[in-house]
This record gives structure tokens, sequence and C-alpha cells, in this order.
């Protein structure tokens, strides 16, 4: 399981200082990131020298909880199925007192940039990947 830690800042939110349901994937998606980076895994390397890009074909999200903000909130990531070419990620968002204000996953699939076909994950990643599910 793989943890990141942030809070609820104000563009984040609505007119009435509620976290937007849609920046719920923005707060899951820095998680990701930083996931990826602290598995060697850095976007700036994929995106400008690797042969190969990860993309998200597909996301879904509960809302159980709303936030507000200034809210701390903690994500947790956990891989769901890691197949040859793609994987899925789980993830739960919990506020400072420890409930879950939102579950989803996202599915991940790894392609070749010059044509964006399905291609093997590489062998670092279904390693790092394996290790948090």
């Amino acid at each position: 399981m793989y943890t990141y830690q942030t809070s609820v800042k104000l563009h984040d939110t609505d007119a009435a200082g509620v976290l937007f349901f849609a920046n719920y994937f923005r707060l899951t998606h820095e998680a990701y990131e930083s996931f990826m980076a602290s598995i060697g895994f850095e976007f700036y390397h994929i995106i400008h020298e690797a042969d190969y890009v990860v993309l998200i074909v597909h996301a879904e999200c509960d809302f159980k909880r709303p936030l507000y903000v200034g809210n701390h909130v903690t994500v947790e990531i956990g891989a769901g199925s890691v197949g040859k070419t793609s994987f899925t990620l789980n993830y739960s968002v919990t506020n400072a007192d420890g409930n879950v204000v939102a579950s989803g996953n996202s599915v991940h699939a790894c392609v070749d940039k010059q044509g964006f076909n399905a291609r093997e994950l590489p062998d670092g990643l279904r390693a790092a990947l394996e290790g948090i599910a």
C-alpha cells in the first residue's frame, strides 16, 4: 500500500467551500504521480525519454463524505489486477479523522508512443505494482 498526504486547497472547492467532485480525481492523480516517482517511473522521464506512455483508460469514484477547504487527507493506493499490458489501481481517500470520504479505481494501459499500440509493462513497474497489491 502506498500512502500520500495532502490537503484540500481553495481552488479545489466550489462556492460552498466543498471539494468539487471532479477534484477527487485530481487528488488521486497526484497520489498516482507521487507513487510512480517513488518507484523510479517519473512522468518527466516517461514523457520525454521513454518509448512508451502509460494512459488512464478508465476511472471511477464513489463519494461518501464531503471534504472542505483546509481538510487534511490521506490517499492510499493499492494495486488491483496487474496484467501484461495494463494494471488497475485502487484508491481510498480518508479525512484526518480516519473516515473514508471516497474510494475508486483507475485502469492504466501501457502503449508505445509511435502508434499507441499495447505493449508490455516495464519489468520494474510490474514488480513495484505487485509489491503494493
